[in-house]
């Protein structure tokens, strides 16, 4: 049985809104930047910050997926989540979210397109096949061309800087699919073999969750990190994940312990 209680109706909407405002923003201000004027250390903050934005564009479709954008309303998560994949990076979001129930149906086990193949299992190697799995020959096209169009259309069209489209848009994508991939897959799910629920009542879910602390836990993914809470209630929004995750850590508890929040 799954965790079924919503945030307030609105609050998963106007976060959402919030975080594709930030990003709308952020990326209107780092175009504007002189970048021959910024010292290498200035730069970096500068592309960390876009890239942990960018991310946020990904759990605003990954919490639509789980229809927690706006509660009972399935039409407003869906376009949400298709908006948010799309600023992010031309993603489709119905093949995206096929996938994603599809890894919660079988998650690390054979079927999940998540999951390494046995033997592409080391970091690198288990991040391509990750990538690969969504970017099929079809999307590949739709991205190549769709981001080659967009580049030249700010370039030539409202005079953005070339150095400032790759270091403040382009490489905060490529960065972002990293951060997703090892904090919300390769960490919680890399020894599969050997996770434990965290009561006898509960299941593994074949998933382990970090210990950082919630600030951390917070910069590093959205709090994504706490990934078995978020496999044994998928409903709850990442900003939700660390009251769960603080019951978990007050074991030995119980379902019953857990269904408060």
């Amino acid at each position: 049985m799954q965790h079924d209680s919503k945030s307030p109706q609105l609050t998963g909407l106007v976060v959402a809104i919030a975080i594709v405002f930030l990003w709308l923003g952020s990326l209107g201000c780092a175009f504007s930047l002189d970048v021959s004027k910024l010292l290498p250390l200035g730069i970096v903050p500068v592309i960390l910050g876009r890239t942990f934005i960018q991310t946020g564009l990904f759990i605003v479709a990954h919490d639509a997926i789980h229809g927690s954008v706006l509660p009972g309303n399935r039409r407003v998560n869906y376009w949400f989540g298709q908006f948010a994949l799309a600023l992010y990076a031309l993603l489709p979001y119905q093949k995206l979210a096929d996938h994603h129930w599809q890894h919660h149906l079988q998650p690390a086990r054979h079927g999940d397109p998540d999951f390494h193949d046995g033997v592409r299992d080391s970091l690198g190697a288990w991040y391509v096949m990750f990538m690969q799995e969504y970017l099929d020959f079809r999307q590949k096209v739709v991205l190549f061309f769709g981001m080659k169009v967009i580049f030249f259309s700010l370039y030539l069209g409202f005079h953005v800087p070339i150095p400032n489209l790759f270091l403040f848009w382009v490489l905060p994508i490529v960065l972002s699919s990293m951060q997703l991939f090892f904090f919300g897959t390769y960490l919680p799910h890399r020894a599969a073999d050997k996770a434990v629920a965290p009561s006898p009542h509960l299941k593994s879910h074949n998933a382990v969750s970090s210990n950082y602390p919630i600030v951390l836990s917070f910069l590093t993914c959205y709090h994504f990190g706490y990934h078995w809470e978020h496999h044994e209630y998928p409903s709850l929004p990442w900003y939700r994940l660390p009251s769960v995750r603080q019951g978990c850590k007050s074991l030995p508890l119980d379902r019953q312990s857990l269904d408060h929040y």
